[in-house]
């Protein structure tokens, strides 16, 4: 019988101590800036193999590692908006926090970093998401809903906490995968949209179940405390970057919305009754929110079967690239 643990005791907000932790092999193997410990050290997480930053998935030529930006010429230690070409659609960060907290208008400008070929300093302030984990995290093992992840300090809001990482596939593969799947395989396959101004979509597809990071584990919740935003570092794949939506215990169990309306898009007004699909057995959400809608979110836009649908992620953004 497994074994299931309870929620470890939570530190008075505010504080920058870590929950006290014996010594605990690492979930990424030092691939990570950070230690990913796992709970209860008895139990495994299903077999997967590790990669910190995407990786290129059968099906597609596209490399996610390759360096196809320019860099920018800036020669101080950090860069700021008036002069540096990287920060052309304004300032990303503030003390290592996104800016534009709270209103979706703020989210439609793109994000792009400083990368390999700029000539700033290591340290510069538009260098966030690539210096990696800066938070302590756990995965464990929930009552419901398999495994999680949680944060082991407190980290404040809108700060980076880890990055949605997995293989970057085609829409054929990424439809492929999915019709292969069963009712009752997970599914990691996340689809995000970025609307551009003058009505283009761009699409990214990414699957972290047999090759990702920390972000497979997160679970859905319909009032998350991350929220989702596509970065750009080297090349127009973006990474899929998680920022803490509030300030989040030491603790406390970290998840999104797999729909991607949570900060995101105008709010509407959810339906409390899911109309029933022909031949779909919907799977039960057990986020405990006030305002669940009982159901996980599901995406049909990867099916091409008559009837069935797609249950798991889809984030949709907006930019005016």
């Amino acid at each position: 019988m497994a074994t299931v643990a309870g929620p470890r005791p939570r530190l008075a907000e505010g504080s920058m101590e870590v929950i006290p932790r014996a010594r605990e092999r690492d979930l990424s193997r030092g691939l990570e800036s950070l230690p990913v410990s796992v709970w209860p050290p008895s139990e495994e997480p299903p077999a997967f193999q590790y990669s910190p930053e995407h990786v290129a998935g059968a099906g597609d030529d596209t490399d996610p590692s390759e360096i196809t930006f320019p860099g920018c010429n800036c020669l101080t230690a950090s860069c700021v908006a008036n002069t540096c070409s990287c920060l052309r659609h304004g300032e990303n960060y503030n003390s290592s926090c996104i800016k534009y907290i709270g209103s979706e208008v703020d989210y439609t400008r793109p994000i792009f970093e400083c990368n390999a070929m700029c000539h700033c300093g290591e340290f510069c302030q538009n260098r966030v998401i690539q210096r990696g984990l800066q938070f302590r995290l756990e995965v464990f093992k929930t009552v419901k809903k398999g495994w999680g992840l949680r944060t082991l300090e407190f980290i404040p809001k809108g700060r980076f906490v880890c990055e949605y990482a997995g293989e970057v596939l085609c829409f054929r593969e990424a439809c492929r995968r999915i019709q292969a799947q069963t009712p009752e395989d997970s599914n990691y396959i996340i689809a995000v949209r970025e609307h551009l101004y003058d009505g283009q979509i761009i699409e990214t597809f990414v699957d972290p179940m047999n090759i990702g990071n920390v972000g497979r584990f997160l679970n859905h919740s319909c009032e998350p405390n991350l929220f989702m935003v596509p970065v750009r570092i080297d090349s127009l794949v973006p990474k899929l970057a998680l920022f803490a939506a509030a300030a989040i215990s030491a603790g406390e169990e970290l998840s999104y919305d797999y729909s991607g309306r949570f900060l995101n898009i105008p709010l509407i007004k959810r339906e409390q009754e899911m109309v029933e699909e022909d031949d779909v057995m919907k799977k039960l959400c057990y986020c405990g929110a006030k305002s669940c809608v009982g159901f996980l979110p599901y995406d049909s836009s990867l099916c091409y079967t008559p009837g069935k649908q797609t249950f798991g992620k889809v984030s949709q953004g907006n930019s005016c690239a």
